[in-house]
């Protein structure tokens, strides 16, 4: 059970987080209501962005708390039109504990040529995982979209592409999901520059994506006998 402190704490978290994505230009603009960020609350809830409103403006008491049927228990304004997707995340991976959509721009790249992004640099695929993968399309908002996004999350990564549409970064809270952003942005923007010189472009090792996998499984699962733990004490 997440106690009024604590929440208090997670929503200006996610207000830190929202100022910072807009004004770097991850949500596509800087005066629009593009993407969203949630983070969960207790076991069965999430705190989410509301849906039309700009993030300069927004404040903690525009933020929905939604139960993973997406029924309101707090908050006076409508939630984001891709709370269902959130919720799709959070029911797939007890371990991920926070969510950031984005609309950034390398990232929006690979989005329209439809095409996933290799392990290129070790340090971020410790942290995304072995290779970004892109989700079919479906309409914004739409179960469809959240069926698309729930497919993928057995691959355990915490970086997707969404064909058409932007990108879904996960943490095991928002600072892990905020950072893994930033990451995928690196990622996404040398690619493209080394796709645009016609040379070969050298994926890792597969000895070092071999470790990068184990060790990746390795911390799920003990972050998972961890949440167990628990929820059991």
């Amino acid at each position: 059970m997440t106690t009024p402190e604590e929440t208090a704490a997670l929503k200006q978290e996610i207000l830190a987080c929202n100022g910072w994505l807009s004004s770097h230009g991850y949500f596509g603009t800087l005066r629009g209501t593009g993407g969203n960020v949630s983070v969960r609350s207790g076991d069965d809830a999430f705190l989410i962005t509301p849906s039309s409103l700009s993030y300069d403006e927004m404040t903690a008491e525009d933020l929905c708390l939604l139960d993973f049927d997406l029924n309101v228990r707090a908050g006076a304004r409508r939630p984001s039109v891709e709370a269902g997707l959130h919720a799709a995340v959070y029911r797939k991976r007890p371990e991920i504990r926070a969510i950031v959509h984005t609309h950034q721009p390398f990232a929006s790249v690979f989005a329209l040529i439809n095409r996933p992004v290799p392990a290129l640099f070790d340090e971020v695929a410790f942290k995304l995982g072995e290779q970004v993968e892109i989700i079919s399309y479906a309409l914004s908002g739409s179960p469809e979209l959240a069926a698309n996004v729930a497919a993928r999350m057995d691959n355990h990564a915490h970086a997707y592409i969404i064909q058409n549409h932007g990108a879904l970064l996960l943490g095991a809270d928002l600072a892990e999901a905020w950072l893994n952003a930033e990451l995928l942005e690196k990622a996404c923007q040398v690619y493209a520059c080394a796709l645009s010189t016609g040379a070969p472009v050298s994926p890792l090792p597969e000895a070092v994506r071999n470790v990068i996998r184990d060790t990746r499984r390795f911390l799920r699962e003990e972050k998972l006998k961890t949440l167990s733990g628990n929820r059991s004490g």
